[in-house]
């Protein structure tokens, strides 16, 4: 029989470490340059990394909402359409609200996961669950 010292050992090793510090959530501004037809987001895996979810998906959020088709080379996204940044860091923001910030406590310690073929936005902080577009 384990005594309390050591359960509360265990359960401190299994609880994921959310940054307290109240310092304020800057996504950082898309930067690029448009090419052609093409515009060409050089930042997209330093975005991805910084809200803490696969480039993958935000591409394709980044796509489906402004109508165009896309393709992601190395770090970079290259839409084709000719946009300005300021529509793509409206989508970026529209994004994190919806996948990235906590609705409850309005943290960015949140993670997506899947409970009975539902993706829910699961907070670290404050244990919130809520579902998400897919």
């Amino acid at each position: 029989m384990e005594n309390y010292e050591q359960l509360l050992d265990k359960a401190y090793n299994k609880v994921k470490v959310v940054d307290t510090s109240n310092g304020r959530f800057e996504i950082p501004g898309v930067s690029g340059q448009v090419s052609g037809k093409n515009t060409i987001i050089t930042n997209m895996l330093e975005i991805a990394t910084y809200i803490r979810r696969p480039v993958e998906h935000l591409a394709k959020y980044i796509q489906k909402s402004l109508a165009t088709s896309g393709k992601i080379e190395k770090d970079r996204l290259i839409l084709n359409t000719k946009l300005n940044s300021q529509k793509v860091n409206e989508k970026i923001k529209e994004y994190a609200k919806e996948f990235v910030i906590c609705s409850e406590c309005g943290k960015p310690d949140t993670e997506i996961i899947s409970e009975k073929g539902i993706k829910l936005k699961h907070c670290l902080a404050c244990g919130a669950k809520n579902p998400v577009k897919s």
